[in-house]
Protein backbone atom coordinates (compact mmCIF):
# COMPACT_ATOMS: atom_id res chain seq x y z
CA UNK A 1 0.00 0.00 0.00
CA UNK A 2 2.84 2.44 0.93
CA UNK A 3 4.32 1.92 -2.49
CA UNK A 4 1.09 2.45 -4.44
CA UNK A 5 0.69 5.97 -2.32
CA UNK A 6 4.28 6.61 -3.07
CA UNK A 7 3.69 5.81 -6.72
CA UNK A 8 0.76 8.11 -7.10
CA UNK A 9 2.49 11.09 -5.35
CA UNK A 10 5.28 11.08 -7.78
CA UNK A 11 3.06 10.71 -10.72
CA UNK A 12 1.33 13.65 -9.40
CA UNK A 13 4.86 15.86 -8.90
CA UNK A 14 5.96 14.71 -12.30
CA UNK A 15 2.35 16.19 -13.59
CA UNK A 16 2.62 19.47 -11.61
CA UNK A 17 6.12 19.64 -13.11
CA UNK A 18 4.74 19.17 -16.48
CA UNK A 19 1.71 21.64 -16.33
CA UNK A 20 3.98 24.21 -14.40
CA UNK A 21 6.67 23.80 -17.97
CA UNK A 22 3.61 24.14 -19.80
CA UNK A 23 2.60 27.41 -18.45
CA UNK A 24 6.29 28.56 -18.37
CA UNK A 25 6.45 27.86 -22.08
CA UNK A 26 3.04 29.59 -23.44
CA UNK A 27 3.63 32.67 -21.30
CA UNK A 28 7.31 32.87 -23.02
CA UNK A 29 5.57 32.61 -26.75
CA UNK A 30 2.84 34.78 -25.70
CA UNK A 31 5.93 37.56 -24.29
CA UNK A 32 7.63 36.96 -27.56
CA UNK A 33 4.75 37.82 -30.01
CA UNK A 34 3.92 40.80 -27.52
CA UNK A 35 7.43 42.17 -28.44
CA UNK A 36 7.51 41.33 -32.01
CA UNK A 37 3.48 43.20 -32.64
CA UNK A 38 4.79 45.87 -29.72
CA UNK A 39 8.31 46.49 -31.73
CA UNK A 40 6.14 46.68 -35.06
CA UNK A 41 3.18 49.49 -33.13
CA UNK A 42 5.89 51.62 -30.77
CA UNK A 43 8.34 49.77 -28.48
CA UNK A 44 11.13 50.35 -30.45
CA UNK A 45 10.43 54.26 -30.53
CA UNK A 46 9.79 53.99 -26.25
CA UNK A 47 13.04 52.01 -25.88
CA UNK A 48 14.59 54.74 -27.82
CA UNK A 49 12.98 57.04 -25.41
CA UNK A 50 14.23 55.98 -22.36
CA UNK A 51 17.33 54.94 -23.07
CA UNK A 52 17.94 58.47 -24.59
CA UNK A 53 20.71 60.30 -22.30
CA UNK A 54 18.73 62.39 -19.39
CA UNK A 55 20.00 65.95 -17.66
CA UNK A 56 21.38 65.29 -14.70
CA UNK A 57 22.47 69.07 -13.52
CA UNK A 58 21.94 72.84 -15.19
CA UNK A 59 23.11 75.79 -13.84
CA UNK A 60 20.21 78.45 -13.15
CA UNK A 61 22.80 81.35 -12.25
CA UNK A 62 22.50 84.34 -14.25
CA UNK A 63 18.63 84.74 -14.19
CA UNK A 64 16.65 87.33 -12.23
CA UNK A 65 14.56 85.64 -9.81
CA UNK A 66 16.09 85.12 -6.69
CA UNK A 67 14.44 81.51 -5.87
CA UNK A 68 14.23 78.82 -8.59
CA UNK A 69 13.70 75.28 -9.14
CA UNK A 70 14.09 73.11 -12.22
CA UNK A 71 12.19 69.91 -11.79
CA UNK A 72 11.86 66.37 -14.05
CA UNK A 73 8.08 66.02 -14.38
CA UNK A 74 8.58 62.34 -14.13
CA UNK A 75 9.83 61.44 -10.85
CA UNK A 76 10.48 64.62 -9.41
CA UNK A 77 14.04 64.52 -9.66
CA UNK A 78 15.66 68.70 -8.96
CA UNK A 79 18.30 69.27 -11.91
CA UNK A 80 18.56 72.67 -10.68
CA UNK A 81 17.60 75.09 -8.27
CA UNK A 82 18.67 78.63 -6.42
CA UNK A 83 17.62 79.04 -2.41
CA UNK A 84 14.72 76.32 -3.60
CA UNK A 85 14.64 75.39 -0.20
CA UNK A 86 13.98 78.57 1.82
CA UNK A 87 11.20 80.55 2.49
CA UNK A 88 9.29 82.96 -0.22
CA UNK A 89 6.05 84.22 -0.71
CA UNK A 90 3.86 82.71 -3.55
CA UNK A 91 1.60 85.30 -4.28
CA UNK A 92 -1.05 83.58 -7.07
CA UNK A 93 0.98 80.51 -7.10
CA UNK A 94 -1.28 80.01 -4.23
CA UNK A 95 -4.29 79.29 -6.61
CA UNK A 96 -2.61 76.29 -8.04
CA UNK A 97 -3.41 74.99 -4.59
CA UNK A 98 -6.81 76.54 -5.21
CA UNK A 99 -7.74 75.09 -8.03
CA UNK A 100 -6.55 71.81 -7.53
CA UNK A 101 -8.67 71.37 -4.25
CA UNK A 102 -11.32 72.51 -6.12
CA UNK A 103 -11.38 70.16 -8.68
CA UNK A 104 -10.86 67.23 -6.51
CA UNK A 105 -14.19 68.19 -4.14
CA UNK A 106 -16.68 69.41 -6.44
CA UNK A 107 -18.91 66.36 -8.12
CA UNK A 108 -20.23 68.49 -11.24
CA UNK A 109 -18.38 71.33 -12.79
CA UNK A 110 -21.16 72.25 -14.73
CA UNK A 111 -23.31 73.05 -11.55
CA UNK A 112 -23.76 77.00 -11.25
CA UNK A 113 -22.34 79.19 -8.03
CA UNK A 114 -23.26 82.44 -6.73
CA UNK A 115 -20.63 85.09 -6.39
CA UNK A 116 -21.80 86.61 -2.96
CA UNK A 117 -21.78 90.21 -2.46
CA UNK A 118 -19.48 89.79 0.59
CA UNK A 119 -16.72 88.83 -1.63
CA UNK A 120 -16.06 91.74 -3.25
CA UNK A 121 -14.99 95.16 -0.79
CA UNK A 122 -12.11 93.29 0.91
CA UNK A 123 -10.61 92.36 -2.85
CA UNK A 124 -11.46 95.99 -3.93
CA UNK A 125 -9.61 97.09 -1.00
CA UNK A 126 -6.51 94.41 -1.56
CA UNK A 127 -6.55 95.67 -5.00
CA UNK A 128 -6.93 91.98 -5.85
CA UNK A 129 -6.91 90.83 -9.28
CA UNK A 130 -10.31 89.61 -10.22
CA UNK A 131 -11.64 88.15 -13.82
CA UNK A 132 -14.52 90.21 -14.49
CA UNK A 133 -17.22 88.29 -12.24
CA UNK A 134 -19.80 90.67 -10.33
CA UNK A 135 -21.46 90.27 -7.11
CA UNK A 136 -24.91 88.28 -7.63
CA UNK A 137 -23.34 86.63 -10.66
CA UNK A 138 -24.41 82.87 -11.26
CA UNK A 139 -21.18 81.13 -13.01
CA UNK A 140 -20.52 77.54 -13.72
CA UNK A 141 -17.67 76.05 -11.60
CA UNK A 142 -15.56 75.15 -14.35
CA UNK A 143 -15.68 79.08 -15.51
CA UNK A 144 -14.25 79.89 -12.21
CA UNK A 145 -11.76 77.10 -12.38
CA UNK A 146 -10.42 79.12 -15.52
CA UNK A 147 -11.34 82.18 -13.95
CA UNK A 148 -8.44 81.11 -10.94
CA UNK A 149 -5.57 80.08 -12.86
CA UNK A 150 -6.12 82.15 -16.63
CA UNK A 151 -6.44 85.52 -15.11
CA UNK A 152 -6.29 84.66 -11.54
CA UNK A 153 -9.36 86.16 -10.39
CA UNK A 154 -9.75 86.45 -6.64
CA UNK A 155 -13.38 86.66 -6.56
CA UNK A 156 -13.70 83.14 -8.38
CA UNK A 157 -10.85 81.27 -5.75
CA UNK A 158 -13.32 82.71 -2.49
CA UNK A 159 -16.51 81.99 -4.84
CA UNK A 160 -15.55 78.33 -5.21
CA UNK A 161 -14.06 77.95 -1.22
CA UNK A 162 -17.34 79.00 -0.06
CA UNK A 163 -19.56 76.83 -2.38
CA UNK A 164 -17.42 73.93 -1.11
CA UNK A 165 -16.33 74.51 2.08
CA UNK A 166 -19.10 77.26 3.28
CA UNK A 167 -15.90 79.63 4.29
CA UNK A 168 -12.72 80.72 2.90
CA UNK A 169 -11.07 79.81 6.44
CA UNK A 170 -12.79 76.29 6.15
CA UNK A 171 -10.73 75.99 2.74
CA UNK A 172 -7.89 77.23 3.64
CA UNK A 173 -7.49 74.18 6.05
CA UNK A 174 -8.18 71.38 2.95
CA UNK A 175 -5.05 73.71 1.66
CA UNK A 176 -3.35 73.24 4.49
CA UNK A 177 -3.97 69.69 4.76
CA UNK A 178 -3.04 68.57 0.97
CA UNK A 179 0.49 70.65 1.44
CA UNK A 180 0.80 68.19 4.68
CA UNK A 181 0.12 65.47 2.40
CA UNK A 182 1.88 66.36 -0.54
CA UNK A 183 5.09 66.36 1.41
CA UNK A 184 5.05 70.45 1.26
CA UNK A 185 6.79 70.83 4.72
CA UNK A 186 7.85 74.34 4.24
CA UNK A 187 4.19 76.11 3.17
CA UNK A 188 1.24 78.09 5.39
CA UNK A 189 -1.28 79.14 2.96
CA UNK A 190 -3.92 82.24 5.15
CA UNK A 191 -6.05 82.45 1.96
CA UNK A 192 -7.37 81.32 -1.06
CA UNK A 193 -5.74 84.24 -3.43
CA UNK A 194 -2.11 84.49 -2.50
CA UNK A 195 -2.70 88.14 -1.19
CA UNK A 196 -0.12 89.07 0.88
CA UNK A 197 0.07 87.79 4.89
CA UNK A 198 3.48 87.42 6.92
CA UNK A 199 2.37 84.42 7.59
CA UNK A 200 1.48 82.97 4.05
CA UNK A 201 4.42 81.34 2.84
CA UNK A 202 5.88 78.40 0.83
CA UNK A 203 9.26 77.33 -1.16
CA UNK A 204 10.13 76.69 -5.07
CA UNK A 205 10.51 73.39 -4.04
CA UNK A 206 7.17 72.93 -2.38
CA UNK A 207 5.56 75.19 -5.43
CA UNK A 208 7.30 72.37 -7.92
CA UNK A 209 5.80 69.31 -6.21
CA UNK A 210 2.54 70.99 -5.86
CA UNK A 211 2.79 71.84 -9.71
CA UNK A 212 4.06 68.29 -10.26
CA UNK A 213 0.61 66.79 -8.52
CA UNK A 214 -1.84 69.41 -10.55
CA UNK A 215 -0.75 68.52 -14.17
CA UNK A 216 -1.46 64.92 -13.32
CA UNK A 217 -4.91 65.71 -13.17
CA UNK A 218 -7.09 66.05 -16.84
CA UNK A 219 -9.07 68.95 -15.76
CA UNK A 220 -6.49 71.18 -14.24
CA UNK A 221 -3.95 70.40 -16.92
CA UNK A 222 -6.38 71.32 -19.76
CA UNK A 223 -7.37 74.50 -17.76
CA UNK A 224 -3.52 75.81 -17.00
CA UNK A 225 -2.54 74.56 -20.83
CA UNK A 226 -5.31 77.19 -22.24
CA UNK A 227 -4.43 80.56 -23.37
CA UNK A 228 -7.60 81.73 -23.41
CA UNK A 229 -11.12 80.85 -22.25
CA UNK A 230 -14.67 82.07 -22.67
CA UNK A 231 -17.37 81.09 -20.52
CA UNK A 232 -21.04 80.32 -20.36
CA UNK A 233 -24.02 82.53 -20.43
CA UNK A 234 -24.26 84.06 -17.01
CA UNK A 235 -27.38 86.09 -15.28
CA UNK A 236 -25.06 89.13 -15.73
CA UNK A 237 -23.20 88.55 -18.35
CA UNK A 238 -25.33 87.66 -21.98
CA UNK A 239 -22.88 86.66 -23.73
CA UNK A 240 -20.07 85.37 -21.27
CA UNK A 241 -16.65 86.81 -20.42
CA UNK A 242 -13.45 85.77 -22.32
CA UNK A 243 -10.69 86.40 -20.58
CA UNK A 244 -6.61 85.40 -21.21
CA UNK A 245 -3.76 83.45 -19.69
CA UNK A 246 -1.40 86.04 -17.52
CA UNK A 247 0.95 83.77 -18.94
CA UNK A 248 0.86 83.56 -22.45
CA UNK A 249 -0.22 87.19 -23.05
CA UNK A 250 3.53 87.23 -21.65
CA UNK A 251 5.19 84.55 -23.96
CA UNK A 252 5.02 86.00 -27.60
CA UNK A 253 6.23 82.38 -28.55
CA UNK A 254 5.64 79.12 -25.92
CA UNK A 255 8.81 77.75 -28.30
CA UNK A 256 11.98 76.73 -26.86
CA UNK A 257 15.49 74.72 -27.83
CA UNK A 258 14.03 71.25 -28.25
CA UNK A 259 10.60 71.99 -27.42
CA UNK A 260 7.41 74.25 -25.81
CA UNK A 261 6.65 75.83 -22.76
CA UNK A 262 2.77 73.91 -21.90
CA UNK A 263 1.74 75.87 -19.42
CA UNK A 264 2.08 78.14 -16.17
CA UNK A 265 0.72 80.98 -13.45
CA UNK A 266 2.10 83.95 -12.99
CA UNK A 267 2.09 85.61 -9.32
CA UNK A 268 2.95 88.91 -8.04
CA UNK A 269 2.89 91.24 -4.50
CA UNK A 270 5.37 94.02 -4.15
CA UNK A 271 6.58 91.28 -1.09
CA UNK A 272 6.99 88.23 -3.31
CA UNK A 273 8.08 90.15 -6.33
CA UNK A 274 7.53 88.38 -9.97
CA UNK A 275 6.73 84.22 -10.06
CA UNK A 276 5.95 82.20 -12.17
CA UNK A 277 5.58 78.13 -11.83
CA UNK A 278 5.47 76.82 -15.44
CA UNK A 279 6.11 73.09 -17.20
CA UNK A 280 7.32 72.55 -20.58
CA UNK A 281 8.27 69.52 -22.93
CA UNK A 282 11.96 69.31 -23.63
CA UNK A 283 13.11 66.91 -26.20
CA UNK A 284 9.77 64.62 -25.12
CA UNK A 285 10.51 64.94 -21.70
CA UNK A 286 8.98 67.26 -19.52
CA UNK A 287 10.50 69.60 -16.60
CA UNK A 288 9.02 71.73 -14.06
CA UNK A 289 10.40 75.22 -13.57
CA UNK A 290 9.07 77.56 -10.32
CA UNK A 291 10.45 81.07 -10.13
CA UNK A 292 9.85 83.52 -7.87
CA UNK A 293 11.39 86.99 -6.51
CA UNK A 294 12.10 88.69 -9.91
CA UNK A 295 11.85 92.49 -9.57
CA UNK A 296 8.55 93.47 -10.46
CA UNK A 297 9.31 97.10 -10.96
CA UNK A 298 10.56 97.21 -14.20
CA UNK A 299 7.20 96.62 -16.43
CA UNK A 300 8.72 93.62 -18.36
CA UNK A 301 7.92 90.16 -16.92
CA UNK A 302 11.21 89.51 -15.92
CA UNK A 303 9.52 85.56 -14.15
CA UNK A 304 8.50 85.11 -17.79
CA UNK A 305 12.42 85.71 -19.06
CA UNK A 306 13.50 83.43 -16.96
CA UNK A 307 11.42 80.89 -17.76
CA UNK A 308 12.66 80.91 -21.62
CA UNK A 309 15.99 81.73 -20.41
CA UNK A 310 16.40 78.55 -18.44
CA UNK A 311 14.36 75.96 -20.55
CA UNK A 312 16.37 77.08 -23.44
CA UNK A 313 19.23 76.38 -21.52
CA UNK A 314 18.20 72.89 -20.67
CA UNK A 315 17.06 72.25 -24.64
CA UNK A 316 20.81 72.89 -25.42
CA UNK A 317 21.86 70.89 -22.72
CA UNK A 318 19.55 67.95 -23.70
CA UNK A 319 20.27 68.01 -27.62
CA UNK A 320 24.03 68.41 -26.50
CA UNK A 321 23.64 64.79 -25.35
CA UNK A 322 22.07 63.40 -27.80
CA UNK A 323 24.60 64.19 -30.61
Amino acid sequence: MATGNSRKRKKKRVNKTKLVLCLMVEMIVILALAVMIGWKYGVEEWLTEITRPVVKELDLSGINSSHAVLMQAQGGKVIGEINGEERMYPASLTKIMTAIVAIEELDDLEQGITLDEEIFPELYAGDATQAGFQAGERVRAIDLLYGVILPSGAECCIGLANEIAGSEEAFVEMMNKKAQKLGMDGTHFCDTTGLHDPEHYSTAMDMAVLLKYAIRNDTFREIIESARHSTGITNVHPDGITYYSTMFKNLNDPGVTGGKILGGKTGFTNEAGLCLASFAEIESREYILVTAGAPGTTGEPLHVYDAVTVYNRLGSAAQALGE
